[in-house]
């Protein structure tokens, strides 16, 4: 398969026609970063990246040019991919579930993008339940297998809000939302927040006292807005358990941050 530069696709037009000339330059550095690393692996970075999906290489070496994990979004790159592969395994180990399925939920969960300010946000996760079933079905698996696949996937995204029905669906959503708590989902926060121009916190009412909560605008507001809610909506008991652990260390974060702001 043929990859075009990632410096060259159609979204840095897009973020000059939408963003601030900030927002240009950290894409251009982290396309020029990412994007060129992607293009001289392609093919061994695959492998490798496969290798991790073991036993089922073969299948995340095909699955893995349609993630679209080169984009440049740090926050939906390979490493979350496999950051949530390591979670579908702790989980599944105490589980079950079915391995297959859930390699081809894991590698495309994400892959149609839609910014997270855009209005289609919530449809995202049907977008890409729609896609890997198209992917799949011309890879010739049966129906059943694309239908568990599809729900996985369609289920598992926060603004969505579709409730999981089967064991691989729940894996998948407890696994994506871990990477959304702990030290992982502050540092994802943050980055987010830059990306789309954001600020730190409101430095006139940081605990939104006074006014509605603004993720779009401050970062610190996303963790009331989502971060602070996801610890008690795991669908799984080892998924649960970690997800106390992750809390626990994003609450942590969170009221020292305020200390330090002069805000407790």
């Amino acid at each position: 398969m043929t990859r075009t530069s990632i410096t060259s696709t159609p979204m840095v037009p897009r973020c000059l026609a939408a963003r601030s000339a900030s927002c240009l330059r950290s894409r251009f550095f982290h396309g020029r970063i990412f994007g060129n690393a992607f293009a001289r692996a392609d093919a061994q970075g695959n492998l490798m990246i496969a290798a991790h999906f073991a036993p089922f290489e073969d299948l995340a070496d095909r699955l893995i040019p349609h993630t679209h994990a080169e984009r440049i979004d740090g926050s939906h790159d390979v490493s979350h991919l496999l950051r949530v592969w390591n979670n579908v395994c702790a989980i599944r180990n105490h589980e079950g579930g079915d391995a297959r399925v859930l390699v081809a939920a894991t590698l495309l969960h994400d892959c149609v993008s839609v910014e997270k300010d855009s209005p289609f946000r919530a449809g995202a996760s049907r977008l890409a339940a729609a896609r890997a079933s198209e992917l799949l079905t011309g890879m010739g698996w049966d129906e059943a297998s694309i239908a568990a696949v599809a729900h996985a996937i369609e289920a598992h995204s926060f603004s969505a809000a579709i409730t999981p029905l089967t064991l691989e669906a729940k894996i998948l959503q407890d696994a994506d939302r871990l990477d959304s708590l702990g030290m992982l989902g502050v540092a994802r926060t943050f980055y987010v927040s830059g990306r789309m121009g954001g600020l730190l916190y409101d430095p006139t009412d940081p605990h939104a006292s006074q006014r509605p909560y603004d993720d779009k605008q401050f970062a610190v507001d996303h963790f009331h807005t989502k971060l602070l809610h996801l610890a008690d909506g795991f669908k799984t008991h080892t998924g649960e358990q970690m997800a106390k652990v992750r809390h626990t260390r994003l609450k942590r974060f969170l009221d020292e941050l305020l200390e330090e702001i002069g805000a407790p």
